[in-house]
């Protein structure tokens, strides 16, 4: 693709990287046919393509973001799968990231939804204050129907109950049983640990199960992925250096061999901080150490082993949901089907295995119209597998899916734990009382 940008735009480091980004595309259309939101709307600006050249144009023109260009960005899910599909290797995330940070300097929204995204950095990203939210919202919820559709979609997310805290995502330890093979870092978020603490729980017991001392390191939290897609950069940055201090910090300071994170959408976050922070003098070697020593949870346990223990229950078919962040952003795919394999469940893919569910972050929230038609187009597709259990990575698309599933959404996680010695998941728990 030309561009035109001229010498003083170039200098600006973010406006030369995404130059290079927009040069490498060869306007194939490869993208537009694993697309959701192209899928669903058949409009060219709703394809990555179509998004590419607006992006272009608006950072080409150095004018502040127009009304058009904010719709179709904003109806981009960022589930990277054009990123799968490019054969030009556009690295597309990076663009999309730029341009959202553009829009939310330059573009002024209408007052509701600044407000509502302005909430949503400020809140979600905080344990505390998201816990009081939801309980706000389970309070609302049988008022849903006399709310604006979005205030409605957002309610009808909320769980109808909510885990107490849990102990574990408290800064402390973890001894491993039996020699130590590994030293990591847990990730225990921010959502996640709020939404469902037991994904954390299983998290740990199964990696120290396997050998591994695990240390949740006081001063971390959000991985910044919320506000950096809401194009909030500042709160995403101090977000993301709380934690390359905290990381780096552990055991006296030698760090740890890996900082495990068991939900995708932060993985793949913190994978890229190198990236976040490569014009930082400060911050850009941390930050590049940190991302070499992210590891998805599945990562971790293949590299362990679950050798001879796994001994899944008897008759457990998993229907495996793979989490965009994970099979496009992270590029893990097949890695943890075997192991639930490996572990002894049925796995079965679910078809069109390769387009968003509809959470995406914030977006279901934020677009609850596109965001249930990609909802309901899995749930049609998951049923058509019949499992006992639809398995997920990542905290959005289990709390997207869970409602209308029919049967239990759990972590993959989950049942790693169980088929290791574990207990199980409380959502199947009705369904099997023991071990096969």
């Amino acid at each position: 693709m030309q561009t035109s940008f001229t010498l003083a735009q170039l200098a600006d480091a973010a406006m030369a990287e995404s130059e290079k980004i927009l040069r490498t595309c060869v306007h194939c259309g490869f993208c537009t046919a694993t697309c959701p939101t192209y899928v669903l709307l058949g409009d060219e600006l709703d394809s990555p393509r179509g998004r590419i050249y607006l992006i272009k144009s608006m950072f080409e023109s150095g004018a502040p973001a127009d009304a058009k260009t904010v719709r179709h960005v904003d109806r981009c899910l960022s589930c990277l799968s054009c990123m799968t599909t490019c054969p030009s290797s556009v690295h597309y995330m990076h663009l999309v990231d730029h341009a959202r940070a553009h829009i939310e300097a330059t573009y002024q929204r209408p007052l509701l939804d600044r407000l509502l995204r302005r909430a949503l950095g400020a809140v979600l990203p905080r344990p505390f204050l998201f816990r009081l939210a939801l309980l706000a919202a389970m309070i609302a919820k049988p008022f849903a129907r006399l709310l604006p559709a979005r205030l409605a979609a957002m309610l009808a997310l909320a769980p109808r109950t909510l885990e107490a805290p849990s102990p574990v995502d408290r800064p402390q330890v973890f001894a491993a049983e039996g020699p130590v093979r590994m030293r990591v870092a847990l990730l225990t978020g921010c959502a996640q640990q709020v939404l469902d603490p037991a994904i954390n729980e299983a998290t740990i017991r199964l990696l120290t199960r396997l050998g591994c001392e695990v240390a949740v390191a006081s001063g971390t939290g959000c991985c910044g992925a919320l506000t950096h897609h809401l194009g909030q950069e500042s709160a995403a940055h101090q977000a993301a250096q709380r934690n390359i201090l905290a990381w780096l910090a552990l055991w006296g300071g030698q760090g740890p061999d890996a900082i495990v994170v068991n939900a995708s959408g932060c993985g793949t976050t913190v994978k890229d901080y190198g990236f976040m922070f490569r014009d930082d003098f400060a911050w850009a070697e941390p930050a590049r150490r940190v991302a070499a020593l992210a590891r998805d949870v599945s990562e971790v346990v293949a590299a362990l082993g679950l050798g001879d223990r796994a001994k899944a229950p008897a008759s457990v078919t998993v229907a495996y949901h793979s989490a965009c962040s994970l099979q496009h952003g992270q590029k893990i795919t097949a890695l943890p089907k075997s192991l639930l394999a490996a572990a002894g469940f049925a796995v079965k893919d679910i078809p069109e295995g390769h387009l968003c569910c509809g959470s995406a972050g914030t977006y279901n929230l934020l677009q609850p119209a596109l965001a249930g038609e990609l909802k309901a187009r899995k749930i049609a597709n998951i049923a058509r597998v019949a499992p006992d259990v639809v398995a997920a990575g990542n905290i959005g698309c289990m709390t997207q899916l869970a409602g209308d599933a029919r049967v239990p959404v759990v972590h993959t996680v989950e049942l790693l734990d169980w088929a290791t010695g574990g207990p199980p998941p409380a959502k199947l728990a009705a369904r099997h009382s023991g071990r096969a």
